[in-house]
């Protein structure tokens, strides 16, 4: 996935210059109760058939388990129900003496919570409830107190952690941003943050943040290549082409379904069409094909991404969440109206491309010295 973010990011050809105030600016970024229910799988669930045993006393007489969890949003808190099983009972003559036996279902709200530091997402309880399998509230003390005790502070424990997230949209957003101005545009990378968590119906929403400049310097327009340049660019075009395929396949080989396997593909012949268009003079007054290809391509592109972030084991849609959200504030930027000349653009293509053609000349150049 690593591969297709740079890929994206290499096709954007965002060029940047100027200089401003800042601009506080926001994106959501969506943790589905799936994704949220696999890190309790892994942190605490990791019994057979997804249980957890969260008391076991020293006799062996008595414990607690849950297993089964189901997550969903309800009035702005995430609510899990889990079957739950619970023995009290005493060690006697060799043998164990029950004092209570019951089988029903444990019901949880937890507000989500963001550390102070912003990187680190947390589940504390609000509320318990405990009932019979005729759905039935249990309210005896014995068995409420184990479940003070022991499921409220395991089930709190369980953390995501986004240290590693922020990080790898920062590292998304360095790509998409040459360094002409390198202090303003670590200034901005600084100021990323989640800011915000709310639990919704369908996900927790968590806000991501930073402060984008206001005031703003148009690029110069590219001009289109030359025919010298064309003949560079066919040159190069192979391997830049090779690195979008294999990153797109990386995504395709993720997911079981052929039907987002066949929606990657047609993105990737899509994206070729659109840049080469690019890269030769377009009309001035019609739609550019680069900015009209990743406007429309985004739109396809994100809930494919999002649906193949669900299919992954463990928390490895994160990797996916991660790019969804990068992606989002570069259009986001984007809106804002090209800060430090962003540009999503044929323009901003060909810039790239010259670079890019350049820096394949150095290597070259290298690699025949003696």
């Amino acid at each position: 996935m690593k591969k297709y973010v740079t890929a994206v990011a290499c096709c954007l050809g965002l060029m940047f210059s100027g200089s401003g105030s800042a601009k506080q600016l926001s994106v959501p970024v969506q943790i589905d109760y799936n994704l949220i229910k696999k890190a309790l799988v892994t942190q605490l669930y990791t019994g057979a058939g997804n249980s957890a045993e969260l008391w076991r006393d020293r006799s062996g007489c008595g414990f607690l388990k849950v297993d089964n969890p189901d997550i969903g949003g309800q009035n702005g808190q995430i609510r899990m129900l889990n079957n739950v099983q619970a023995k009290v009972g005493t060690h006697m003559g060799g043998q164990c003496l029950t004092i209570l036996e019951w089988a029903g279902t444990l019901e949880t709200f937890q507000q989500p919570t963001l550390d102070a530091a912003g990187s680190v997402l947390t589940l504390p309880v609000t509320r318990i409830n405990a009932y019979d399998q005729d759905g039935r509230y249990l309210a005896i003390a014995q068995l409420q107190d184990l479940i003070k005790r022991f499921a409220e502070p395991r089930l709190a424990a369980v953390k995501i952690d986004l240290k590693e997230s922020r990080s790898d949209i920062e590292q998304t957003l360095a790509k998409f941003l040459p360094q002409e101005n390198a202090a303003q545009v670590q200034d901005m990378l600084s100021s990323l943050r989640f800011s915000s968590v709310n639990a919704q119906d369908n996900g927790v929403d968590i806000k991501l943040s930073l402060d984008a400049p206001e005031q703003l310097v148009p690029a110069q327009p590219a001009p289109a290549f030359t025919e010298a340049e064309q003949q560079q660019w066919q040159a190069a075009w192979p391997q830049w082409d090779a690195f979008l395929s294999s990153a797109i396949k990386q995504a395709s080989d993720d997911t079981q379904s052929p039907e987002l396997r066949d929606a990657l593909m047609e993105i990737l012949m899509d994206s070729r069409a659109a840049f080469q268009a690019g890269l030769k003079d377009h009309d001035a007054n019609g739609a550019d094909p680069v900015r009209v290809f990743f406007t429309d391509t985004w739109q396809r592109l994100s809930p494919v991404l999002s649906t193949i972030a669900k299919e992954l084991p463990g928390m490895q849609g994160l990797r996916y969440l991660t790019f969804i959200a990068a992606t989002d504030v570069i259009y986001e930027l984007d809106n804002l109206g090209a800060p430090f000349g962003l540009n999503i653009s044929s323009d901003g293509l060909r810039r790239l491309a010259r670079i890019l053609m350049a820096g394949r000349q150095q290597q070259t150049e290298s690699r025949s010295l003696p």
